[in-house]
C-alpha cells in the first residue's frame, strides 16, 4: 500500500443498508454529501505526493530533485488492523497495566453502577451475550470518559434445572442409578464453574471491561447466604406461604414453574370439545322444569382431561342464556367425521335430542358449528342458572352451577365454563369463593392418578385426553370434537407442553406488596418508555409467584416438616440458623448434615420429629436476589444500582423478581433506570436456528470459522460497531453482508484515523497556532468537530448508540474525506514544513484526532487504544502526567471558544460547500471532455448578481492566507469572480453550470484551463512559474518554502 493510500476519498457505495431511523434535521456543522462529492477522487491531483513516493521507493523519475521537499505522511499505525493479532496484545496491555482498575480509582466522580443480570452458565455465548455484554461495556466505557468512578461485576447464574438436566445427560444408566443428591449437586457445581471460566474468556475477547477476579456467582455460600436473608425477611414479614393452588407444572421436568420459564407456541393444536352436562334440579321453581329430565349445560373446553376433575360449571351472571331445542342435524354435517372434526353421539340420528342451553348471543354461532337448527325455547340472564345441580360426567356426583367473572365472554365456547379449580387459577379463584374441593387426580409425571379411576396410568396430554373424550362420546356426553390451534404454554428448556396442576407449593404473595411495586414503577426510567408499560401489565396482572421447585439443584427452602402432622417448621430463628451455616459451607450442607445439625439448639431435642423438606428455590428467586447479594454486600457499589440493562423477556423475569424482592424487603426498586434490548434475527429477520443453519457465532465474527473466506475473522471492533449500528430497542438483525459492511466501514474509519496521525508525524504541542489566528476554514472546521462531539454526547447520555454510528459514518468517513482532508493535503504535503497554514491545519487536525479517538474509544477501544499507542507525540493530562492510555483521557470539555463563529460565516462556508459540489460537477465535464486532465488544470470562473454574496466571494478568493483561498478549497490553480457575462469574458469557457441557493441567489459557474505554467513540485498553475532562474520550475509559494541551498547570485544574473 503506497503512501497516498491514507490520503484516499473514500466512496460511500457500500454504506451500512440496515433500515436504520431516520437521521435528525441536518445541523450546520455537516453537509449532505451526494454521488456528485465522489468525483473528487478522480479529478484531485496526487501529482506531487505521488511523485515524490515514486522517488522514495527507487522508482525512475524525470526529474525527482524536489522529492525530498514534499512532507510525506508517516506513521507506523497500518491501514489494515490484523485484530485476531493485535487486540489481544491490547487486552493483554490493558489487563498487565490494570488500566481499569487504576483509571476508575482515579476518577473524581461519582461512582456509576451498572448491574451485570447473570446469563445461565450452561453453554457457548450467542450473540444475544454478544449484544448484551457489549451494550454494558459502552456505557460503562463512556462514563469512565465522563470522571465517573466505575466497577462492573459480572455474574453467573449457576443453579437450575438447564444445568442439571445437562449434568442427567452427561451420565450413563450405571451412573444414574448410583447418583445421590449430593453428587448431582458436586458435578452440577463442577459444569457450573466450568461454564463460567469459558464463558468468561469469551466475554474478555469482545473487549468487555469488568472485574474479572471477583465476579459474582449463585452458587457462592456468600452469594446463598444472602439469597436466603431475603427470603427470611420475606418470611418475618408474612409474604412466604405454602398452599395447594394450581401452577404451571412441567410433566417433562417434573417441577412447578414460574411465568419467567414457559414459552408460548402460536402453533399448538388442542383436542377441543363441546360436551352435555345433564341437569338434575333447577335453582328456581318454574324456570326450567319444563325442559326436563333432558335439559344439559353446553361446555367448551381445550384440555378434556380436566373433566374428572370437574367441580362446577361457571356462567357470567351479566349474559343473557337461552335454553335451545335440537331440531336437525345436517346431512353434511353428520356424515363428515374424520380426524379433523368429529360429531358426538348425541347429535346422532339415533339419540334423542336434548334441549340444551348455551349464551344467547353464540346461538346462531354454535348452530354453524354444530351443524344444527337450533330454536330457543326460553331465555333468562345467568344469575337465574346459580345452584343449579347437574350430573358429573364421569364420577356420577351431583355438582353445582356458580358465578364466574369477566373471563367467561361470548367470543368463544358456549358462555358456560367447565370449572375444575385444580387445574386452572380462574377455576381456583372462584373455587376458593364457593368452597369447590380442589381436585387434581394427576401425577408429577403428568399421568391420571387413581383418583381418576378408569384413566389411572394414562398420560394427561397424550392417550388419557383421548380416552376422557371417548368415554364422554359413549356417555352420549359429547356434541363435537375438533382440533384448536392456539397460543399453549412450553417448558421453556424441554420444549415440551406444560399443564396446570394443583399441588402443594411454596409462594410469595405478590399481593401483600404490588401496590408498592407499582408506585416504583413509576419512579424508575425506562428506556425505552413503552417498556413500563409492559413491567406494569405484567406486575399488575400477575398471580402470587409460586417459589417452590421439585429439583436437587438449588438454593434449599429452609423448611423443616412435623413427620405426623406434615405441618412446616419455618422461623426467624431456624432460617438465620442455617443461613450462618450456608454462608460457611455453601448450600450443600443442607443435604449432607443431618435434621439435628441443621436445626437451632432451640429444637435439637425434637429433631427426631422432623424431616428436612427437598423443595429449592425457583432460579428466578436466586437472580433476583442479587441486588442483595452484590450491590448491599459489595464495597464501591450503590444501591439501587444505576442500571440494569437486559433483554425485553426480562420483564417478567429478572426485572420483574428483582423488582419483587426488593420492594418486599426494602420498600424501594434494585433500580433507577432500566434498559431493555431486542433478540438478535438473521439478515432476514428470522430466528436463528442450527437446523436452518443461519447461526452467526460471535467467536467466528472475532477469529474467523474453518473456512476463513466463507467467515473470515473481523476482530471484536467490528462486533462492536454493529452493536453500535443498531437500534437495540427492537429486534435487531445480523448476518455475512452486514458484517462486511460493519468491516467496510471500521477500515473506513480506520483509514480516517491514520490519515489524522500520519500527518502529524513531525507535530508538537508547542506549535499550535492560537484560535484567533486559525483561517476561516480552520475555524468553520472546529466549529463542525465541536457540534459533532456534542451531538455524540447527547446519543451516549441517551443510550442511543445507533445515531453515534451514523454521526461516525456521515462525519469522520465522509465529510472530513471528502473536504478538510483533500483541500488539507495541498498545505500539508507541498505548503511547506514550517509554514503558517501547515501547523494551522496540524492545529485542527491534532484537535480532531484527540476528540475523536475519545468519541469512538466506548465503541471501538481496540481502535482508540491502537490509535493511541501509534500517537506521534507524547500527550499530558491536566495534572502534568503523560497519557499512557487512551482512557486516561476525559470526554472533551465544551469549548465555547469553537463555537463562536458568526453565524453568517457558518452559513456561507456551508454554501461554499454546496458550491463545490457543483463546481465539481463541471470540473467532471471539462475532465471528460479532455479540457484538463485534473482540478489543477482547471481556473473556475463564478458570478454572482446578489452584492453580498459577491463580496464574500471575492474575500475568500483574495484570502490573505492561503488556507483560505477559494482555489484551494476548490482544488484548482484559480479562481476569477467575474463582475459580469459579458461575452468577452466568457467566449473561452465551454464548460458551464450554475448553483442556486436562497443565501447566495443564483451563481453562475465557468471552467477553462489554467492560466500560467505548472509548477513542477506542486503541480498548481501560476503566472509566476519561469520566474526565479535559480528554480525556473517552481511557483513563488514552492519557491519560499523549499529547503535547498540557493544559487549563486551570479549565476541567478546570468
Amino acid at each position: 500500500m503506497d503512501a497516498a493510500s491514507c490520503c484516499r476519498v473514500f466512496s460511500t457505495t457500500q454504506r451500512y443498508r440496515l433500515p436504520l431511523r431516520r437521521l435528525a434535521p441536518r445541523r450546520p456543522f455537516c453537509t449532505e454529501p451526494t454521488s456528485d462529492a465522489f468525483a473528487t477522487s478522480k479529478r484531485r491531483s496526487r501529482g506531487p505526493v505521488m511523485a515524490a513516493k515514486k522517488a522514495a521507493q527507487g522508482m525512475k523519475q524525470e526529474d525527482g530533485k524536489y522529492k525530498q521537499t514534499v512532507d510525506l505522511p508517516k506513521t507506523s499505525f497500518g491501514l489494515r488492523a490484523n485484530s485476531v493479532v493485535r487486540e489481544p496484545e491490547l487486552q493483554k496491555l490493558w489487563e498487565e497495566n490494570q488500566v481499569l482498575k487504576r483509571v476508575s480509582e482515579r476518577n473524581t466522580g461519582a461512582t456509576f453502577v451498572l448491574h451485570d443480570g447473570p446469563p445461565y452458565a450452561n453453554g457457548d455465548l450467542h450473540m444475544g451475550h454478544a449484544l448484551n455484554k457489549i451494550l454494558k461495556d459502552i456505557i460503562n466505557r463512556y462514563k469512565l470518559l465522563q470522571n465517573h468512578k466505575v466497577s462492573f461485576i459480572p455474574g453467573w447464574d449457576c443453579h437450575g434445572l438447564p444445568i442439571e438436566l445437562k449434568v442427567l445427560k452427561s451420565m450413563d444408566k450405571e451412573a444414574l442409578n448410583a447418583l445421590t443428591p449430593i453428587k448431582l449437586r458436586q458435578k452440577a457445581a463442577k459444569f457450573a464453574k466450568a461454564t463460567v471460566t469459558t464463558q468468561m474468556k469469551s466475554f474478555k475477547r469482545f473487549g468487555v471491561w469488568a472485574d474479572w477476579d471477583r465476579p459474582y456467582l449463585t452458587l457462592s455460600p456468600e452469594y446463598e447466604a444472602a439469597q436466603l436473608e431475603v427470603f427470611g425477611q420475606m418470611v418475618m414479614k408474612g409474604y412466604i406461604y405454602r398452599g395447594r393452588k394450581p401452577v404451571h407444572w412441567s410433566p417433562s421436568s417434573r417441577t412447578a414453574l414460574a411465568e419467567a420459564e414457559l414459552e408460548y407456541s402460536d402453533n399448538h393444536v388442542s383436542k377441543s370439545i363441546y360436551a352435555a352436562f345433564k341437569i338434575t334440579n333447577p335453582s328456581k321453581p318454574g324456570l326450567l322444569e319444563e325442559f326436563l329430565p333432558n335439559l344439559c349445560l353446553a361446555i367448551w373446553t381445550t384440555t378434556p382431561w380436566t373433566i374428572p376433575a370437574n367441580a362446577a360449571v361457571a356462567v357470567n351472571p351479566e349474559l343473557t342464556y337461552a335454553v335451545v331445542e335440537l331440531q336437525s342435524v345436517l346431512e353434511s354435517e353428520s356424515t363428515s367425521g374424520g380426524n379433523q372434526r368429529k360429531l358426538g353421539s348425541i347429535l346422532s340420528p339415533s339419540c334423542e335430542k336434548p334441549f340444551i342451553i348455551v349464551a344467547a348471543d353464540l346461538v346462531s354461532v354454535l348452530e354453524s358449528k354444530w351443524g344444527t337448527k337450533l330454536v330457543i325455547q326460553k331465555s333468562f340472564p345467568g344469575s337465574a342458572l346459580e345452584h343449579c345441580r347437574y350430573i358429573h360426567p364421569v364420577n356420577g356426583n351431583e355438582c353445582s352451577v356458580v358465578l364466574g367473572g369477566d373471563y367467561i365472554t361470548t367470543e368463544s365456547g358456549t358462555g358456560l365454563v367447565h370449572t375444575a379449580p385444580g387445574h386452572g387459577q380462574e377455576d381456583y379463584l372462584t373455587g376458593l369463593k364457593y368452597g369447590l374441593p380442589i381436585v387434581s387426580p394427576v401425577d408429577d409425571e403428568g399421568n391420571f392418578t387413581a383418583e381418576a379411576g378408569q384413566f389411572n396410568g394414562l398420560s394427561v396430554l397424550g392417550t388419557g385426553n383421548s380416552a376422557v373424550v371417548k368415554y364422554l362420546d359413549e356417555q352420549f356426553s359429547l356434541i363435537l370434537e375438533e382440533p384448536y390451534k392456539h397460543k399453549y404454554p412450553y417448558d421453556w428448556r424441554s420444549k415440551e407442553p406444560t399443564i396446570f396442576r394443583a399441588t402443594e407449593q411454596w409462594f410469595a404473595s405478590v399481593d401483600g406488596f404490588r401496590d408498592a411495586a407499582m408506585d416504583a414503577i413509576k419512579r424508575v426510567t425506562w428506556i425505552p418508555s413503552q417498556a413500563e408499560n409492559r413491567i406494569v401489565a405484567m406486575t399488575s396482572s400477575r398471580s402470587d409467584w409460586c417459589i417452590s421447585r421439585q429439583r436437587t439443584w438449588g438454593v434449599p427452602i429452609p423448611v423443616f416438616y412435623h413427620v405426623d402432622s406434615r405441618e412446616p417448621l419455618i422461623t426467624g430463628e431456624t432460617i438465620e440458623h442455617i443461613k450462618a451455616i450456608v454462608s460457611k459451607k455453601g448450600s450443600d450442607a443442607w443435604w449432607y448434615m443431618t435434621t439435628e445439625e441443621l436445626l437451632p439448639d432451640k429444637y435439637r431435642n425434637k429433631a427426631s420429629e422432623y424431616r428436612k423438606g427437598t423443595d429449592t428455590m425457583d432460579v428466578w428467586f436466586d437472580s433476583g436476589s442479587s441486588w442483595a447479594a452484590v450491590l448491599a454486600n459489595r464495597d464501591g457499589l450503590n444501591f439501587p444500582a444505576d442500571i440494569y440493562l437486559e433483554g425485553s423477556d426480562q420483564h417478567r423475569g429478572w426485572f420483574q423478581s428483582s423488582l419483587l424482592t426488593s420492594i418486599a424487603t426494602t420498600g424501594k426498586a434494585p433500580y433507577s433506570s432500566v434498559i431493555t434490548h431486542g433478540f438478535v434475527l438473521d439478515e432476514k429477520g428470522f430466528k436463528m436456528s442450527k437446523s436452518l443453519g443461519n447461526v452467526v457465532d460471535p467467536e467466528n465474527v472475532i477469529v474467523g470459522g474453518k473456512n476463513q473466506k466463507e467467515e473470515p475473522g473481523y476482530g471484536a471492533d467490528v462486533l462492536r460497531l454493529w452493536v453500535s449500528s443498531v437500534d437495540y430497542t427492537g429486534d435487531v438483525l445480523v448476518g455475512p453482508q452486514i458484517l462486511r459492511q460493519m468491516s467496510d466501514m471500521y477500515r473506513k474509519l480506520r483509514g480516517t484515523m491514520r490519515f489524522l496521525l500520519s500527518n502529524l508525524h513531525d507535530w508538537k504541542p508547542e506549535n499550535s497556532v492560537p484560535y484567533s489566528d486559525l483561517p476561516k476554514i480552520d475555524k468553520y472546521a472546529l466549529f463542525q468537530l465541536e457540534n459533532v462531539v456534542a451531538s455524540m454526547k447527547d446519543s451516549y447520555e441517551s443510550y442511543q448508540f445507533y445515531k453515534i454510528y451514523q454521526i461516525l459514518q456521515r462525519f469522520a468517513i465522509v465529510d472530513l474525506s471528502n473536504f478538510y482532508f483533500d483541500v488539507a493535503k495541498d498545505r500539508l504535503y507541498v505548503g511547506g514544513r514550517v509554514s503558517f497554514t501547515r501547523k494551522s491545519c496540524q492545529t485542527v487536525l491534532n484537535a480532531h484526532l484527540l476528540y475523536l479517538v475519545r468519541a469512538i474509544a466506548p465503541i471501538m477501544p481496540h481502535l482508540a487504544e491502537d490509535v493511541w499507542q501509534n500517537l506521534p507525540f507524547q500527550h499530558t493530562l491536566d495534572d502534568g502526567s503523560a497519557a499512557e492510555f487512551v482512557f486516561n483521557l476525559k470526554w472533551p470539555v465544551r469549548n465555547e471558544e469553537w463555537l463562536s463563529v458568526p453565524k453568517d460565516d457558518v452559513d456561507f462556508l456551508s454554501v461554499i460547500l454546496e458550491l463545490r459540489s457543483e463546481v465539481n460537477k463541471i470540473l467532471e465535464s471539462a475532465r471528460t471532455g479532455k479540457l484538463i486532465g485534473s482540478s489543477l488544470d482547471a481556473k473556475v470562473y463564478l458570478h454572482a448578481e446578489n452584492a453580498n454574496t459577491v463580496s464574500k466571494l471575492k474575500e475568500l478568493s483574495s484570502a490573505t492566507n492561503d488556507a483560505d483561498a477559494l482555489h484551494r478549497l476548490f482544488i484548482t490553480s484559480q479562481v476569477e469572480i467575474l463582475p459580469s457575462l459579458r461575452e468577452e469574458t466568457t467566449s473561452g469557457v465551454s464548460y458551464t453550470g450554475n448553483f442556486s441557493d436562497e443565501r447566495t441567489g443564483d451563481i453562475w459557474i465557468g471552467v477553462a484551463r489554467a492560466d500560467g505554467e505548472k509548477c513542477e513540485r506542486c503541480w498548481n498553475y501560476t503566472r509566476d512559474v519561469g520566474s526565479f532562474l535559480d528554480h525556473p520550475t517552481l511557483c513563488a509559494r514552492c519557491h519560499g518554502v523549499i529547503d535547498l541551498p540557493p544559487v549563486p547570485a551570479a549565476a541567478a544574473v546570468s
